[in-house]
């Protein structure tokens, strides 16, 4: 099967170059395509002169932009399964394997790397944890299941989710977005246990202003969503 990586990076020039290089050694057969977002810093001077398969945005698109991108140039080169996963080095590519293998059999249609499913490795800081743990409970209440991970960018997608993305991706802050539109509309979700690790080099783009505006926005897209799903259960119809 023809497996895609998605690296979004934005300013990731202290990460990106020994991201690919671990990543190539774990899974050579697997393709990957960094989608640089328009960095500020030498992102794409190292895409290039390192001979990199990238996509490089004229304009800043955000997270839900650039992945967007990937999903959109994994559709057009027919890829069946894309992976997602971030160019801060966070994610460990040793894990790879294990997502995509669960899709790979049909088990699901999407696989999402938790690290809240054995608590090793890197598990975030308590504030971010709150926040994830309080999604958790809205995700379950609004759409009936249960995500531990839910702010995970690290996740496999078959081919129909693949196209689904392609179209309909959210914008800021996407990963529990995500999860709420796969599954109502009638997507597998689940998750396998992975080992997360402190970003190597560079600065997170959430800061403690973003962090609010994260969780008033995610929050009252769950509620939303939730609403009409509701909605279509009662009609009996999808909108």
């Amino acid at each position: 099967m023809k497996v895609l990586v998605i690296i979004p990076a934005y300013n990731e020039e202290e990460n990106i170059k020994d991201l690919i290089a671990e990543l190539k050694s774990y899974y050579p057969d697997y393709d990957y395509v960094v989608i640089n977002d328009c960095s500020k810093d030498h992102t794409k001077d190292i895409l290039r002169e390192n001979g990199f398969n990238y996509v490089d945005l004229p304009v800043n698109l955000g997270i839900g932009g650039g992945v967007q991108t990937g999903y959109l140039y994994a559709v057009q080169n027919d890829y069946d399964i894309a992976v997602q996963m971030d160019g801060d080095g966070q994610h460990d590519p040793a894990y790879l394997g294990d997502l995509v293998e669960k899709v790979a059999s049909g088990e699901t249609d999407m696989c999402i790397g938790s690290r809240f499913i054995a608590n090793e490795g890197f598990q975030s800081s308590a504030l971010r944890r709150f926040g994830i743990r309080f999604l958790k409970v809205l995700i379950r209440i609004c759409c009936g299941v249960t995500v531990h991970d839910n702010t995970s960018g690290f996740r496999a997608t078959n081919k129909e989710l693949n196209q689904f993305y392609s179209q309909n991706y959210a914008q800021d802050y996407p990963e529990p977005e995500a999860i709420i539109a796969a599954v109502n509309n009638g997507f597998r979700v689940m998750e396998v246990p992975v080992q997360m690790r402190e970003r190597k080099g560079g600065v997170s783009s959430i800061n403690p202003i973003k962090s609010v505006y994260y969780m008033i926005k995610v929050s009252l897209a769950i509620i939303i969503h939730g609403i009409f799903k509701g909605k279509e259960r009662a009609n009996g119809t999808r909108t």
